[in-house]
């Protein structure tokens, strides 16, 4: 009975969560990085897309390291950063924060730097059949080898952690009565009747959204090869003979 009444929700008590660019951020990796993995076990004429969704990966990462120094309150890395503090609180009971509990932040942490990788080896891989990252042209076969080697080493890692996401996922909502993906869409959670109300996310600053969108926008650009290869041959000169007129 204690317990029960320790979780009961006042239904009037809700908090801001998450602010808009960070929702739509989270939905967009998840469509980016399905599509990733969807098109890179097809292969075939498939790894086209495979390549554009790990484009997308780059922006949205991108996009989301600036978004954690310039975003709104719960967005920012320091909000949430797991301090040995925080864990210990969080695990004898005693943290109360909005946004992503010490545990949580860990797995964010985790998932941010393994698709970095992930995406940025596959910038630079090739399989000699079906795909060449749009950066391979600048490390020499050795090196593109096991880049590519990497590439596919850690997504078996990825595997894990996205399954390790989900169960996480489903216990808050199964246990703790604490349904996640609610908030995500809404950017609203409702708060314990047993706690006092925090204040919650500060607004998103137009400027902050334009800074870290361009920023992910030329991270895509760059990554995608947007200036000439070192294997690009330059315009064959001509000949002062050839050039002159013919008379």
């Amino acid at each position: 009975m204690a317990q029960a009444a320790h979780d009961t929700v006042d239904a009037d008590a809700h908090v801001t969560v998450w602010d808009l660019p960070l929702r739509l951020f989270h939905w967009l990796l998840l469509v980016a990085v399905t599509a990733a993995i969807a098109t890179g076990m097809t292969g075939g004429e498939w790894m086209v897309w495979h390549g554009r969704a790990g484009l997308a990966i780059v922006g949205l990462v991108t996009f989301r390291a600036v978004w954690g120094v310039l975003g709104s309150t719960t967005s920012r890395f320091a909000h949430f950063f797991p301090t040995p503090v925080r864990l210990k609180a969080y695990l004898h009971g005693r943290w109360h924060g909005i946004g992503h509990n010490p545990l949580g932040a860990l797995s964010v942490f985790a998932l941010l730097t393994l698709l970095a990788l992930q995406a940025g080896t596959g910038l630079f891989s090739n399989d000699d059949i079906a795909f060449a990252g749009p950066l391979s042209a600048w490390m020499d076969e050795d090196t593109v080898h096991g880049l590519t080697a990497w590439h596919h080493r850690l997504v078996n890692l990825l595997y894990a952690l996205i399954g390790l996401h989900v169960a996480a996922i489903a216990f808050h909502a199964a246990v703790k009565r604490e349904p996640l993906v609610p908030a995500m869409v809404t950017g609203r959670k409702a708060w314990r009747s047993d706690q006092d109300v925090p204040q919650g996310t500060s607004s998103p600053r137009a400027w902050a959204l334009l800074v870290s969108l361009a920023l992910a926008l030329a991270a895509m650009w760059l990554a995608g090869g947007g200036w000439p290869s070192p294997t690009q041959a330059a315009p064959a000169a001509v000949s002062p003979a050839k050039a002159a007129p013919a008379w």
